[in-house]
């Protein structure tokens, strides 16, 4: 057996096949959705589906955080299954106390001696989706390869230190409803065809630029990506169901920059709930904040 394990929840949005190809635990955030109710990643209802389904309903789907108890069990069970490092890398904490709930049952089990000698890595990625989903497989990557878990560690905290997130919203109706975007302000866009660059990094949301249609939009966020992001490194796109404008996009940034797309992946609920289902989301490694 391996010495560690790997945990996550389900807003990392990696896809399934390599969740299983690094065997990552992910702990599945409840959906709330209209009337159903829901594990995120269980059924059918889940990548682009879902993104369908919300794109055509007025309910707006909600993402209830994971809970002390659910932590406490699983963490309970490794150290009974003998792992001498768990490395546990959750969404941002301060849009979820999903962290510190982990952070919180940790402590409780250690007091209660039931941790035996198990490491706990508990690690607020201060991000969503891709920004902690690709660098949860690099980590697993490097383990597998034989790296100490205070390497992976500190390459983990370098990413999230320096990982930015910048949205276009191309229909902001979801971002209306989520409160991005105030109601006002999103009459006004609709009307004349605006399209906001957000900047979302740690846990904090700020309206950069409102571009007059898709085609300005897509050349200010390539323009504005390109002077922010660290050289030749690589960027992450997660998927909507733009798929040309995001093709687009890729298109120009690569072109300008020669920087490569490592990762891309559909958008999953933690992040569609908010800004819903037309946007390009793209994350770069920029300067570090810490």
């Amino acid at each position: 057996m391996a010495k560690y394990k790997i945990i996550s929840d389900s807003g990392c949005d990696i896809s399934k096949e390599n969740e299983e190809r690094y065997n990552i635990d992910l702990m599945p955030f409840e959906i709330t959705f209209g009337e159903l109710s829901f594990m995120e990643r269980d059924g059918e209802l889940y990548g682009k589906k879902f993104l369908d389904a919300i794109h055509v309903s007025e309910a707006m789907p909600k993402t209830a955080q994971i809970t002390q108890f659910r932590f406490e069990e699983k963490f309970e069970q490794c150290a009974a299954e003998g792992y001498e490092d768990v490395l546990v890398i959750l969404i941002n904490g301060t849009g979820s106390q999903t962290f510190s709930n982990a952070v919180q049952a940790e402590k409780n089990l250690r007091e209660q001696g039931k941790l035996d000698g198990t490491r706990f890595h508990i690690i607020d990625s201060h991000t969503y989706s891709l920004g902690y989903g690709y660098p949860l497989i690099e980590a697993a990557k490097k383990l597998e390869a034989g790296q100490s878990m205070e390497m992976v560690v500190a390459f983990l905290e370098d990413w999230f230190a320096s990982c930015e997130l910048f949205i276009l919203g191309l229909n902001l109706r979801h971002m209306k409803k989520s409160g991005r975007i105030k109601a006002a302000a999103a009459f006004l866009g609709e009307l004349m065809n605006l399209k906001p660059v957000i900047e979302l990094t740690d846990g904090e949301s700020t309206v950069l630029k409102k571009c007059r249609g898709e085609k300005a939009g897509i050349t200010e966020m390539v323009n504005l990506l390109s002077s922010r992001a660290i050289p030749k490194t690589p960027f992450l796109l997660v998927k909507s169901l733009s798929t040309e404008t995001e093709e687009e996009f890729i298109r120009q940034y690569k072109k300008k920059t020669g920087c490569e797309l490592a990762m891309s992946e559909w958008v999953g609920c933690a992040v569609g709930a908010n800004i819903g289902t037309e946007f390009i989301g793209v994350f770069i490694k920029g300067q570090r904040r810490r």
